[in-house]
């Protein structure tokens, strides 16, 4: 049902408000602004499935409520966009969430497959891709894009009841649910401009120094970028930014020799300057851990057996491997298990304590009919 009018709206709402548990996606465009432009969120209440147009309704506050009660489940597949972009456009921090996609990962399925896949296999319905590149800002909507729309969010209800009772059945859902707290949380659906600096790419050969200079300029950057309203690349790309901090400009003349600034204004190139100073006077103490933090010396062959027994740990319990360690995380609980991810919690129980055992000299691996098992 596509609504488009302040009384359907309420009245969708009204009917939803009973329902313990809704499917939720979001349809929107960001290729360039810096914003995501919001526009259109499907909710699915059980068979009650609308397509909300926030281009035409001006109040969604009636959705919004919805969206922020806790007493209500919402059900995504692959959420942290969504929820970014519903917190800008809707100024309304979505959850509780049940994610599916995280859910999938616990239950034997691939690591982050993908919503068309996850429906196939537990309804049997293969989705059309015909508007996959839709402009959805584009009014009016025909049917078509409208059946498409409903079609992200008509299944998941239905899914997400046989995932809850495979959980259950599984004594997963203690594991399960934690993580997907984690994706909700204000401070990671929320940007953060102090923080920009730890997602800039090809940062691995700066400094302590200069991942200081680069705190700095990558707030700069994304406070422009907000201003102006424009994707973050078109102010600076992760290559500028990252020569910027190497060089350490400390005039805009010298700025200028850098090439990808000319598109920066004078003012903005003096106010680059200065966030580049800023960052020249921070504190030893104070300045960031360098990207590339020095690996915990383990020998590769120690890893390779750790690697082993933690496909073999993914392929018994049907959980992702990438979902249980990464090879970060393999090395980091060789160095110092206390540290580590698998020292505690449900990635003890499933992996860490066999590792453990393993780099203890407790158990081993041989091979069986052409498969790894444990000694």
């Amino acid at each position: 049902m596509y609504v488009s009018t302040q009384a359907e709206l309420a009245a969708f709402c009204e009917r939803a408000a009973s329902s313990k548990v809704l499917a939720v996606d979001t349809e929107f465009l960001r290729e360039k602004t810096y914003y995501p432009r919001l526009c259109l969120v499907q909710v699915a209440a059980g068979d009650d499935v609308a397509a909300v147009d926030p281009i035409l309704i001006e109040d969604l506050s009636p959705l919004a409520a919805l969206l922020a009660d806790q007493a209500v489940t919402k059900v995504v597949h692959a959420c942290s966009q969504d929820l970014e972009v519903i917190l800008d456009g809707m100024g309304c921090l979505c959850a509780p969430v049940f994610d599916t996609q995280l859910a999938a990962a616990f239950l034997g399925m691939r690591h982050q497959v993908s919503y068309g896949a996850l429906v196939e296999a537990y309804c049997g319905v293969r989705l059309p891709k015909a508007e996959s590149l839709t402009d959805w800002s584009r009014r009016p909507l025909d049917p078509e894009q409208l059946a498409y729309a409903e079609d992200d969010v008509r299944y998941l209800p239905g899914i997400y009841d046989r995932m809850m009772a495979q959980l259950v059945e599984a004594d997963r859902l203690g594991w399960v649910l934690p993580e997907m707290e984690q994706l909700t949380r204000e401070s990671h659906v929320r940007r953060d401009p102090r923080a920009a600096y730890l997602r800039l790419r090809r940062a691995s050969s700066l400094t302590r120094r200069q991942m200081a200079v680069a705190r700095e300029v990558c707030e700069w950057r994304e406070r422009t970028a907000a201003r102006r309203d424009v994707p973050k690349k078109w102010v600076a790309t992760d290559e500028v930014v990252v020569e910027v901090c190497k060089r350490t400009p400390s005039s805009p003349e010298r700025l200028r020799r850098i090439r990808g600034t000319e598109r920066l204004s004078d003012v903005e190139a003096r106010s680059l300057v200065d966030a580049v100073a800023r960052g020249m006077v921070v504190a030893p103490q104070d300045c960031p851990e360098a990207a590339r933090r020095a690996r915990p010396c383990v020998e590769e062959g120690v890893v390779d057996l750790m690697n082993a027994v933690l496909r073999l740990v993914s392929e018994r319990s049907g959980v992702a491997s990438q979902l249980i360690a990464t090879k970060d995380d393999l090395l980091e609980f060789a160095a110092d298990r206390r540290r580590s991810a698998l020292g505690s919690g449900w990635r003890w129980e499933l992996a860490g304590r066999t590792l453990d055992r393993l780099l203890g000299g407790e158990v081993g691996l041989t091979v069986k009919g052409g498969r790894v098992e444990l000694l």
